[in-house]
């Protein structure tokens, strides 16, 4: 086969077999192909998009390019199971998910990401965390994976590495916006991780990766046939990102909110309704529970019982932070040397919030680099973050940072992301396909 023969197939709008798409993946990961071929066939499936099977076989080449986990030889006593987002401004619901599943008899080997533009990165926030090691070797992954049942860590470069260089050509190409293009991408580096389940949490509204909801729900849609045609039974979540999910954004204060969280002591409710949504449809893939009713009852327990923590605590010193980080989380995130509350400039209801504005906030403290070079300050942020139908007679949110200016800054981005009106409310989840 040349690879020049299978750009000029997909030009001309032809459906590719699944050994031409295996061929132009392995030399992808060879370096047998060329930039120039990625980025034209990356162009050609743009515009002439992929049908399920093309989809299908496209994301099981990019996950057989790189190493494949099985977790056979270490005879688990329940399902592997695992849950992505496509990002959001305030997400941390990785963070108390994945050892609340843990806690009711799960195994998540869950592969996260960093930032990306205005939307939080997991590892990021785990960073927050003195000694935290997001890259261990493959034995201590697998060790804690057994042992705690949850182990959240970066992408190593064994897993789907022809992603890897595909990516990097679509995102220096204008083509990242391909449905087919982003379920091979996200799917082909989860699937790697030889799971029995996943669940995927799609986001919806204005701070979601794709512009409408249309879009959001075809790309769920794509998700769960490509996966389940690749052999891993998958549910996905449509959920709302008109408002930031928790009450804060940033690093080190969405850990802090992650661990009051699991010890009990308080939660944002919509916050709580997805990670419960998406808790529940993780437990009845993995068969660790029959329907809604008795998913929900093994989720509460593991919260109250503080299971769930204790398998957090567990993870975290697994993997190189303080073992006494859950009682003394406030001696060892780090804190900006500045506050502010920002109030609205008029009396009234929150009506909407641009959430991409909220997440470029905390880009513009410092919470995300802007540039490549650039070091993450993990300490900066927004807490208490007003939600919407609340009125303005409290902050609008309260702004760590490192400078006046910096909080000037943030102030005036925050003022202008808000408006008040009359608030027609939304569902905090809004469908679920399977």
């Amino acid at each position: 086969m040349l690879a020049q023969e299978i750009i000029r197939k997909k030009r001309d709008g032809l459906p590719l077999s699944g050994e031409e798409i295996r061929f132009f993946v392995d030399g992808i990961r060879d370096n047998m192909v060329s930039e120039g071929q990625i980025a034209a066939l990356a162009m050609a499936i743009y515009f002439n998009d992929m049908n399920l099977d093309e989809r299908v076989a496209l994301t099981g080449a990019m996950r057989d390019s790189g190493q494949v986990l099985s977790w056979g030889d270490l005879d688990l006593p329940g399902p592997v199971v695992d849950k992505h987002s496509t990002g959001g401004v305030g997400d941390l619901v990785s963070l108390v998910l994945g050892p609340l599943v843990a806690a009711c008899g799960g195994y998540v080997p869950m592969i996260s990401g960093r930032g990306l533009g205005h939307t939080g990165g997991t590892l990021d926030k785990l960073e927050a965390i003195p000694g935290y090691n997001v890259t261990p070797d493959d034995a201590t992954f697998r060790r804690l994976v057994k042992d705690c049942g949850i182990a959240i860590i970066g992408q190593t470069g064994s897993l789907a590495p022809a992603d890897k260089r595909f990516y990097a050509t679509r995102d220096i190409t204008a083509t990242v916006e391909s449905i087919a293009l982003i379920t091979a991408s996200i799917l082909s580096k989860k699937l790697a991780c030889g799971l029995d389940a996943l669940v995927m949490d799609v986001k919806v509204g204005s701070g979601a990766f794709m512009p409408t909801y249309e879009d959001s729900k075809a790309l769920a849609r794509s998700i769960v046939d490509v996966a389940n045609g690749a052999g891993t039974r998958t549910h996905a979540l449509l959920t709302d990102m008109n408002q930031v999910l928790a009450s804060s954004a940033g690093n080190a204060v969405e850990i802090g909110e992650t661990v009051r969280y699991l010890k009990g002591e308080g939660h944002n409710p919509r916050l709580h309704q997805v990670v419960m949504s998406l808790g529940a449809e993780m437990l009845k893939l993995g068969g660790l529970a029959q329907d809604d009713s008795e998913a929900q009852a093994r989720l509460d327990q593991a919260l109250a019982s503080g299971a769930a923590a204790e398998r957090f605590a567990k993870m975290v010193a697994g993997l190189g932070g303080p073992t006494d980080f859950m009682e003394k989380s406030e001696l060892y995130l780090p804190k900006a040397p500045l506050s502010r509350a920002v109030y609205a400039k008029a009396q009234g209801t929150v009506a909407a919030m641009d959430t991409r504005a909220l997440g470029l906030t905390v880009v513009g403290l410092g919470g995300a680099p802007r540039r490549a070079e650039d070091k993450i300050d993990h300490s900066v942020g927004l807490t208490d973050l007003i939600q919407l139908g609340q009125g303005t007679d409290r902050p609008l949110a309260v702004i760590h940072g490192r400078s006046p200016a910096d909080l000037d800054a943030a102030e005036a981005a925050i003022q202008g992301a808000i408006e008040l009106g009359d608030y027609q409310p939304t569902p905090v989840v809004y469908e679920v396909l399977k």
